[in-house]
């Protein structure tokens, strides 16, 4: 952030890792829709459940709160969607269904993460004047 974009150290050493720990966006909505995708599947296998809206409004809190809590790590949103199974009523082993599909998904998400927080503390760096513009027009060495 600060030899490539231009944001100052003072800014960056501050947003970027409050960044890491709470902005998790792209966890959040990998969450939403792997929830929706399974509900989805046990609804059609099995008559007793339906997902409602209020199923859907839940899944989107729950996500948006366990993806603040999620550690950094390999699968721990995978972890993390145990709770919203349970809360929705949806069986945890349906949670197998993700797993092969899990790994290069969170490399994905990471992704979304990282470039979020990079954003916001180019926003931040620009808005408080603690940005060298003149970074980005820079040759690389």
């Amino acid at each position: 952030m600060e030899n490539h974009v231009g944001v100052s150290n003072k800014v960056s050493s501050f947003v970027l890792p409050i960044g890491a720990t709470v902005n998790m966006d792209g966890t959040a909505l990998y969450e939403c829709i792997a929830v929706i995708f399974v509900s989805q599947l046990y609804a059609a296998a099995n008559p007793d459940f339906t997902l409602t809206f209020a199923n859907q409004l839940m899944i989107v809190f729950l996500a948006l709160m366990v993806s603040i809590g999620a550690a950094g790590i390999p699968h721990a949103g995978l972890v993390m969607m145990v709770i919203i199974f349970k809360a929705i009523g949806v069986p945890i082993e349906l949670a197998g269904v993700l797993w092969a599909v899990d790994r290069p998904l969170d490399m994905c998400r990471t992704t979304v993460n990282i470039w979020s927080d990079t954003m916001g503390a180019t926003a931040i760096a620009h808005h408080e004047n603690e940005i060298d513009e003149g970074v980005l027009f820079r040759p690389a060495a």
